[in-house]
């Protein structure tokens, strides 16, 4: 019998997945004029629907938020909730160390977590790093890319952003990867997701004015988080030169296209 909070837990996923297919059938944008469609971006036209949804939210909401919060939080404080964040979801990275048969790593990384859980103060500290734990970031789609898993279209998720058709699935392993979907009662898993989410849009405020600036902010995101997650499937080996894949396996510039 499932736990009721796995349920709870559950449904409240099945919503959003809803949510983002109503939005991606519903989605009628155009594009920009004299753009040429990217072969790794099938439903371009709905995930710029989605992707104004978000930015709106951004502008309206989670852009202000995060600037006030660094505007009124101590340095040392936001560091110390940064840390805390990325302690409590190391396991994540634990089990797909394990999953990609990376022995070495896994074991490493137990032993960064028992160090900041315990000598950092439940995290709010790093002292593992300054004992030469270096920090790693594996996730479920990075395992299912190394193994093999093609990545599949591009998606624009709403509210959690760029994704693709093998990463977006995938998040639902890692949410049921964490100590927080187990430890805490959902009101509070729901508390420090907020505060989770706002820290982690402080810490792009400095990528805005970059952005912004793009002559197509979308296409400009799109193409830079496609490189970085290549860049984390491989383990940063990728040669500089080299194409990116479509799902098809056809080359495609790894770059912006030319306007």
């Amino acid at each position: 019998m499932i736990h009721p909070r796995l349920t709870l837990r559950i449904e409240r996923l099945t919503a959003v997945a809803a949510f983002a297919a109503v939005l991606l059938l519903g989605g009628c944008a155009t594009l920009p004029a004299g753009s040429k469609p990217d072969p790794r971006d099938r439903f371009e036209r709905a995930n710029r629907s989605v992707y104004a949804f978000n930015t709106a939210i951004d502008h309206a909401i989670l852009r202000p938020v995060a600037r006030g919060y660094v505007k009124v939080t101590p340095r040392p404080v936001r560091r110390g909730i940064s840390n805390f964040f990325a302690n409590i979801d190391y396991p994540i990275t634990i089990i797909n160390d394990a999953l990609q048969a990376k022995v070495h790593d896994s074991l490493r990384d137990v032993a960064r977590f028992g160090i900041n859980t315990v000598v950092g103060v439940g995290g709010l500290f790093d002292p593992a790093t300054h004992w030469g734990f270096e920090k790693h970031d594996e996730d479920f789609g990075q395992t299912l890319g190394k193994w093999g898993v093609h990545s599949g279209p591009y998606l624009m998720l709403p509210i959690f952003g760029p994704s693709t058709v093998r990463d977006a699935p995938a998040k639902v392993v890692d949410h049921f990867s964490t100590p927080r979907t187990y430890l805490f009662s959902t009101n509070v898993d729901l508390g420090l997701s907020v505060v989770g989410a706002v820290d982690k849009r402080a810490g792009l405020l400095d990528t805005d004015e970059l952005i912004d600036k793009a002559y197509d902010p979308y296409a400009f995101l799109r193409n830079a988080w496609l490189q970085r997650r290549e860049y984390q499937v491989r383990d940063g080996k990728v040669p500089p030169d080299e194409e990116l894949k479509d799902d098809n396996g056809q080359s495609t510039p790894g770059k912006e296209p030319d306007r």
